[in-house]
């Protein structure tokens, strides 16, 4: 199936510790939507909230019911974008005095009051114990959780089942994710869980897909910019020539994350033009 899959499931238990509700939010940059996930033998912690669809808390209810649970005993967080944290208030007029954290970090609106939630910070659940390790990249304040009893990692979105990361131009940075790639790479990490997408059963070798993935498009840049295409558009345009144009907008994001990496290693330099697109050059 396509990254947009009408077929995946709204609600799986996929595996002993770990049930799956789907934010019914689907599209070209969620995929078939945000996963959240409910973590623990009963009163589970609930990772992210979905975008705050409306059909999203009925979902949210009979999964629970259906494993014999109440309510999420807390809510943690991967980070700040909508698709992750859109439902909270949702879920705190349903559930009264549900706790809610993330890495309060750059912030500029909150739903008040959220938890500070720093890496290393041990998360203990029925049965479950969670590790938040700081992977910024994809934005500023990314937490990905570790999870102890099955050596597995909920990485929000930082690996995704099925598709590339963006590298946002306003708070994201290609460098501190490559960082983060790596980071990942020296935990003992057997399984992901990612925000968007099915689980990844592999993930030495989805780290290390991603990690290669990214190099691969650095030297198609350095590629270009040494036979003289010196504009994001153009470069787009012979990078991604076997991808739908309408994703050309998004490469350009991803285009222009690699350019910002290589201009802070002083490998490239930027020309900046009043009334057309900035132009690169190699240094």
């Amino acid at each position: 199936m396509g990254w947009i899959d009408p077929e995946f499931p709204k609600t799986a238990t996929v595996s002993e510790l770990v049930g799956r509700v789907l934010g019914l939010n689907p599209g070209m940059m969620t995929g078939p939507g945000t996963n959240t996930y409910l973590v623990g033998r009963r009163d589970p912690i609930l990772i992210d909230t979905g975008a705050g669809e409306t059909d999203y808390l009925p979902l949210l209810e009979r999964y629970l019911a259906e494993r014999g649970f109440t309510q999420p005993s807390r809510v943690i967080l991967t980070h700040r974008h909508r698709d992750h944290m859109g439902g909270v208030a949702q879920l705190r007029e349903r559930f009264r005095g549900l706790s809610v954290a993330k890495m309060i970090h750059k912030d500029r609106w909150l739903p008040e009051p959220i938890e500070d939630l720093r890496e290393g910070e041990r998360i203990e659940g029925a049965g479950a114990t969670l590790i938040p390790v700081y992977t910024p990249g994809h934005a500023s304040d990314h937490l990905s959780y570790y999870l102890v009893e099955e050596k597995a990692l909920f990485t929000g979105d930082v690996i995704l089942g099925g598709s590339t990361t963006v590298i946002p131009s306003d708070d994201g940075d290609l460098l501190e994710y490559l960082d983060s790639l790596r980071r990942l790479q020296q935990l003992e990490v057997r399984r992901i869980y990612p925000a968007h997408g099915p689980v990844i059963e592999n993930a030495p070798a989805k780290i290390r897909e991603y990690i290669d993935h990214r190099m691969m498009r650095e030297r198609q840049i350095l590629e270009a910019l040494g036979d003289g295409l010196a504009t994001i558009p153009d470069m787009v345009a012979r990078i991604y020539a076997d991808v739908s144009k309408a994703l050309h907008a998004v490469a350009a994001m991803s285009v222009e994350s690699h350019l910002k990496k290589l201009r802070k290693e002083r490998r490239v330099r930027e020309i900046v033009q009043r009334d057309a697109p900035s132009r690169w050059e190699l240094v």
